[in-house]
C-alpha cells in the first residue's frame, strides 16, 4: 500500500498511558464515552478500531489499526477489550458520530535502511534487552527474542519495558524507519540497563553489609550466652558496670545524690532498649560515662595542722607573706569549724560559702600558678589547672548541649573529674585573657561559678544536673585586674604579688631553680655548686624583672655549659661557679646597676610605673624650643591621662614660677616633654611629680639626681595625690639601684607590703606638695656649681 491510498474512516479509541504497536495483545478497559462509543461503532467496522496516544490533551501523528478480538463485562458493570494490534497508519482528518471519533487513516511504509546497520543494531538490540529482562528475573522472555526475526517487531518491543516514559513509548510508534527505530530504543535499553546494574550493585553491597551485621550479632549472642555459662557475663554488661561505679562512689564519699542516680537509671533504661547499631546508642555511652566518672560525694579531708600547711608553702615560695597568711587563714576557718562540730555534712544551703575565690595578679613569673600547687598541698587537696587564655565559647565553661555532635561537659565539670574530688584547689589560669564572641560571653558563665551563694547549684549544659561547687577552693590568675569584667572581679578577693626582692630571688634560686636545673641537665649536686656573690651577680647585672624566669633561663644556661664541658671530658667534677665566672658563662652583663650616669643634664627625671610585667622606671626629658608661642609639645606615645598630667605640670611651674624660684623666663618659651620608649604606649597619673621635676630642672639648670626615682600625681595647686602600686615600684626602683624614692605621704599605709630588706636599702620619702619633692629630687646650686 502506499500514502496515497486512503482507507474508510475508523472509530478512534483514545490512550491515555499506554502504547499499542502491531502484533501487541493487550486489554483495554473500556471507562470513557469515547471508548465506549468506538466499541460500539466498530460493529459496523469488521470489529476494527484505530488506537492512537492521546499525552496533554494532544492526539499522536502516528496510531495503528487493531482488531477487537473478545469483549468481556467487569465486575464492577465496565467492560474489557482484548485488541491486538494490525499495523501503524497515519491519522487523518476526523468526524464525530454517535458520541464518538471517526478519523480517515493512510497506511505508511517503514524503510529498513542499511540491512548490514540493521543487522548489527539487532544483534546489540538482543543483547540490552536480555541482559535487562534477566536483572527482571524473565529469562524466558530474554529467550523469546531469539525467535523474533523481522528488525521493526523487534525494536517495536521496547513499548513493554516499564522503564520507558509515555513519550519515549509514543516515540517508538512514531518512528517509521526501522534503522533509527532500533537505535533510539537501543539507547534508552542501554541508559536502563546501566541504571539498573547500578542499583543492583547497591543491593548487592546493603545485602553483604546487612548478613555481615546479623553475623556480628548472631556471634556477639553466642559469646554473650557462652560468658553467661562461664559464669563471666556480668562483667560485660554495661548497665552492671556503671551500677558497680555508682556503689564504689557510695563507698568512697558522702554519697551520690539521688538526682544522679536516677539520671543513671533513665538513661541506662534508654540504653538497653537501643541496638548497639543505633548511633543514639554510643552518645547514651557516653553520657553515662561522663556521668558516673564524676566524683559525686567525693570530698579530701583538709589537714588541720597549721604549722605544717605553713612549712609546706614556705618550702615551695619565698616571700608572698600576704597570700600564705590568708591560705593559713581558710586552714584555721576550717579546724575551728571541725574542732567545734560546726563541719557541714548535708546538701544545699547548710554548705554554701565554704568555698573561697581568690584571685592573684602580678607581673609573670612570679609563681602564681604554682602557687595553687603549693595551696592544695598545703590543704591536703587534689590540685587541677583550667587554661583560660584565648578561651571565647560560653561551652568550655557550662558544657555543650547533648543535642550537638561531640557534646561533651564544660572545663569545670572535666576539672572535678580529673581531681576525683568534689573540693579540689582550681586554678583558672589567665582569667584576666577570657575573651567573647558570638558564641557567648565565657565570663558570664564564670560569674555563678565565683559566686559563692550561687555555685553550689552549678548546671553543666551536658550533664544536665546540678553540681556543688561550693567547696572547691578557686585560686584565679591574671596579669592585670583591668581587663577583667567588674561584675566578676567583685566576686573575687584580690591579692597582688608585685614581684620578688633580690633576697626573695637568691632564695629562690638557691632552693628551687638552681636543683631544678641541675636535675634537668642531667648533673648531681654535688657536680655543680654556684657561690652566694654569683647568685646575686646574675640576679642584679643579667635579670631586671618582677619575676624569676629570665633567672631560670640564666641558670639553665650555666647548667647546660658546665654539662658540655663534663660530657666531652674538657673539665672534671665537681665544678664551683664564683663571681668572676659569671661572664665567661652569660657574657657581658645585660644591665647597668647604677643609674646615675642616666642622669648628667638638666631636664630629665626618674619616674616609676607598672606595667603587666611589674614594676618598671622611666625617664621624662624635656627640651627649651626657641621662642615663639608658649605652648606644650608631648612624644612618646602617651595616653590622654598621662598627657593631662604634663600639661598640668607646666601650668604649676609657670604659675608658681616665683616661689620655686625660676624666674620669669619659663612663662615665655614653648616646651617639649618626652618619655623614651616610643613604641609602648604609656598612661596614668603617677608621672605627674617626674614631668614636674623636669620641667623644674630645665629650667633652673639644676640636675634632678640620678639616685632618686619618684611617683605621684599633681594638682594644679601643688598638691600631691595617691596612686597605685606602691610595692611594685618601690620593688623596680630597687631592682635598677635607686637609692632614694620619692612617695606620696598618703601612700604611706601602702608601704606595710614592702619587703623589709627593701625598705632598708631605699629611702622613702613621703611628701604632701611638689616644693617638697622638689626639695629633695633637685641637686643644690653649689652642687651645680661644683
Amino acid at each position: 500500500m502506499t500514502e496515497d491510498l486512503t482507507i474508510e474512516a475508523l472509530p478512534l479509541l483514545p490512550l491515555e498511558n499506554g502504547v499499542v504497536v502491531p502484533t501487541m495483545v493487550v486489554n483495554v478497559a473500556i471507562d470513557s464515552s469515547e471508548a465506549h462509543a468506538a466499541v460500539d461503532a466498530s460493529s459496523e467496522t469488521d470489529r476494527r478500531v484505530v488506537l492512537v496516544p492521546r499525552q496533554d490533551g494532544e492526539y499522536a501523528r502516528i496510531g495503528a489499526i487493531a482488531q477487537i478480538e473478545q469483549l468481556e463485562p467487569l465486575p464492577d458493570g465496565r467492560r474489557a477489550a482484548l485488541i491486538r494490534g494490525v499495523e501503524r497508519v497515519r491519522i487523518g482528518a476526523g468526524t464525530a458520530e454517535q458520541g464518538g471519533l471517526h478519523v480517515h487513516v493512510h497506511p505508511v511504509e517503514e524503510p529498513s535502511g542499511d540491512p548490514e546497520r540493521v543487522e548489527q543494531l539487532v544483534t546489540e538490540f538482543r543483547a540490552v534487552a536480555s541482559g535487562l529482562l534477566e536483572r527482571r528475573g524473565g529469562r524466558q522472555l530474554a529467550a523469546m527474542l531469539s525467535e523474533i526475526s523481522e528488525p521493526g517487531q523487534l525494536a517495536d518491543l521496547a513499548v513493554y519495558a516499564p522503564e520507558l516514559t509515555f513519550a519515549q513509548k509514543i516515540e517508538i510508534l512514531e518512528t517509521l524507519d526501522v534503522a533509527e527505530r532500533l537505535e533510539r530504543a537501543l539507547g534508552w535499553l542501554r541508559d536502563r540497563l546501566a541504571e539498573a546494574s547500578v542499583q543492583a550493585d547497591i543491593e548487592s553491597q546493603v545485602t553483604e553489609e546487612l548478613e555481615e551485621t546479623q553475623r556480628e550479632q548472631l556471634l556477639r549472642r553466642q559469646l554473650e550466652a557462652i560468658k553467661r555459662e562461664l559464669g563471666e557475663g556480668d562483667a560485660e554488661d554495661p548497665a552492671a558496670r556503671y551500677r558497680e561505679r555508682l556503689e564504689e562512689l557510695e563507698t568512697r564519699g558522702d554519697g551520690v545524690p539521688t538526682a544522679v542516680r536516677d539520671a543513671v537509671e533513665r538513661e541506662l533504661g534508654r540504653l538497653e532498649r537501643t541496638s548497639e547499631q543505633n548511633p543514639e546508642h554510643g552518645w547514651i555511652r557516653s553520657y553515662l560515662d561522663a556521668l558516673t566518672e564524676l566524683p559525686w560525694g567525693v570530698r579530701d579531708r583538709d589537714t588541720t595542722d597549721l604549722d605544717a600547711a605553713r612549712e609546706v608553702l614556705d618550702a615551695d615560695h619565698a616571700g608572698l607573706e600576704k597570700i600564705k597568711d590568708r591560705v593559713v587563714e581558710q586552714l584555721a576557718v576550717r579546724k575551728l569549724r571541725v574542732d567545734r562540730g560546726l563541719e557541714a555534712t548535708g546538701e544545699g544551703s547548710a554548705r554554701r560559702g565554704e568555698g573561697a575565690i581568690l584571685t592573684l595578679i602580678g607581673p609573670p613569673g612570679v609563681g602564681k600558678t604554682s602557687l595553687g600547687e603549693s595551696v592544695a598541698r598545703a590543704l591536703g587537696r587534689q590540685f587541677v589547672r583550667i587554661a583560660l587564655g584565648g578561651v571565647r565559647d560560653e561551652a568550655e565553661i557550662r558544657g555543650h548541649r547533648r543535642t550537638y555532635v561531640g557534646a561533651q561537659p564544660g572545663r569545670i565539670a572535666r576539672a572535678l573529674e580529673e581531681a576525683g574530688t568534689m573540693n579540689p584547689v582550681v586554678v583558672l589560669d589567665e582569667i584576666d585573657k577570657v575573651g567573647a564572641d558570638w558564641r557567648g560571653d565565657p565570663s558570664s558563665a564564670l560569674l555563678e561559678v565565683l559566686d559563692p551563694a550561687q555555685n553550689h547549684t552549678f548546671r553543666d549544659h551536658y550533664l544536665e544536673l546540678d553540681l556543688d561547687l561550693s567547696d572547691v577552693i578557686f585560686l584565679a590568675t591574671g596579669n592585670v585586674a583591668d581587663t577583667i569584667p567588674p561584675a566578676l572581679g567583685d566576686r573575687m578577693e584580690v591579692l597582688r604579688l608585685d614581684g620578688y626582692s633580690d633576697t626573695d630571688k637568691h632564695a629562690i634560686a638557691r632552693d628551687h631553680l638552681l636543683p631544678a636545673q641541675l636535675a634537668a641537665h642531667g648533673l648531681e649536686p654535688h657536680e655543680l655548686t654556684v657561690d652566694d656573690g654569683a647568685l646575686d651577680r646574675i640576679i642584679s647585672e643579667y635579670t631586671r624583672e618582677a619575676g624569676v624566669r629570665a633567672l631560670q633561663r640564666g641558670l639553665a644556661t650555666v647548667a647546660r655549659k658546665v654539662a658540655t664541658r663534663i660530657a666531652s671530658d674538657t673539665t672534671e667534677p665537681p665544678v664551683a661557679i664564683g663571681l668572676d665566672d659569671v661572664p665567661e658563662l652569660l657574657g657581658p652583663r645585660t644591665f647597668q646597676r647604677e643609674t646615675a650616669v642616666e642622669i648628667d643634664e638638666p631636664g630629665v627625671a626618674t619616674g616609676l610605673a607598672v606595667t603587666g610585667a611589674g614594676g618598671e622606671i622611666l625617664f621624662v626629658e624635656a627640651a627649651a624650643l626657641p621662642d615663639g608661642e608658649s605652648g606644650l609639645q608631648i612624644t612618646g606615645q602617651l595616653g590622654d591621662v598621662m598627657r593631662e598630667s604634663a600639661q598640668i605640670a607646666l601650668a604649676h611651674v609657670r604659675s608658681h614660677a616665683g616661689g620655686l624660684g625660676l624666674g620669669d623666663a619659663v612663662t615665655d618659651r614653648p616646651y617639649h616633654v618626652h618619655v623614651p620608649a616610643g613604641a609602648t604606649p604609656k598612661d596614668g597619673p603617677s608621672a605627674g611629680v617626674a614631668m614636674t621635676a623636669t620641667l623644674a630642672s630645665l629650667v633652673s639648670g639644676r640636675r634632678v639626681r640620678g639616685d632618686v626615682g619618684m611617683t605621684g600625681e599633681i594638682t594644679l595647686q601643688g598638691k600631691v595625690l595617691p596612686v597605685g602600686g606602691i610595692t611594685a615600684k618601690v620593688l623596680a626602683a630597687h631592682r635598677a639601684g635607686l637609692a632614694e624614692v620619692i612617695l606620696p605621704g598618703r601612700n604611706a599605709p601602702d608601704l606595710d607590703e614592702v619587703p623589709d630588706e627593701v625598705r632598708e636599702a631605699v629611702q622613702i620619702h613621703l611628701v604632701d606638695r611638689i616644693e617638697d619633692a622638689l626639695a629633695i629630687a633637685l641637686e643644690a646650686p653649689e652642687a651645680l656649681a661644683a
